[in-house]
């Protein structure tokens, strides 16, 4: 709006009231808009990934690699040299049997609003079983 078209409203105190339904969704600990076509604004139309989910999940398959390589005995010998606790290892580990659609959405910022680590780390280790539970829309 420009400034002559904002100081004749105010002049002419009129008001301009402008509705526009939309929904609230949080979505990795930050609130997103969701319009009534069930997309987020054109300005957000495109997919923001969730760093720190794609981030861990890319450190389990990496260590995942390192494991299967034979560069480390156990994930105890991985968690020592880590510097990091057994269990958050073994933890992350499980990321790496995600289904891959799941970590396909992950990566491209689709994946189900509402998604976190501690959802993914109870998950079952069967991808259909993963996808009922996080209730993907990927579920098929």
């Amino acid at each position: 709006m420009n400034r002559r078209a904002v100081s004749d409203i105010v002049a002419e105190r009129e008001q301009l009231v402008v509705s526009v339904p939309l929904a609230m969704k949080r979505r990795g600990g930050r609130k997103e808009i969701i319009t009534p076509g069930g997309q987020a604004p054109e300005s957000q139309s495109h997919s923001r990934t969730n760093a720190s989910l794609a981030l861990t999940i890319a450190r389990a398959h990496r260590w995942r690699g390192l494991l299967e390589q034979g560069r480390y005995r156990s994930i105890r010998a991985l968690a020592g040299e880590l510097g990091v606790d057994n269990s958050y290892v073994a933890r992350l580990l499980r990321l790496s049997l995600l289904a891959p659609d799941i970590v396909e959405a992950i990566l491209e910022g689709t994946e189900p609003s509402g998604l976190s680590l501690q959802k993914l780390y109870r998950s079952p280790m069967e991808w259909e079983r993963q996808r009922q539970m996080l209730n993907s829309p990927l579920h098929r």
